[in-house]
């Protein structure tokens, strides 16, 4: 084998641990950004929620005034 040969075999060897590591760094990201996505969904559920009980313990808390009754 010569000294190209060796190199182009080598430079294949880490092509290839490359691809491998770009194949399972995407897989990663797909997942995160699954993750994220599924984050994000319940973030807005407890926002809401909580934005509803914070208008219910002030409306609760700011009796209305002798008159309006």
């Amino acid at each position: 084998m010569t000294d190209v040969e060796k190199q182009l075999a080598r430079l294949e060897s880490h092509l290839m641990h490359l691809e491998r590591q770009y194949e399972e760094l995407n897989q990663v990201v797909i997942e995160q950004a699954r993750i994220i996505a599924r984050l994000q969904k319940e973030h807005a559920k407890v926002s809401t929620a909580v934005q509803s009980i914070e208008i219910e313990r002030i409306s609760a808390n700011n009796a209305k005034p002798p008159h309006y009754q």
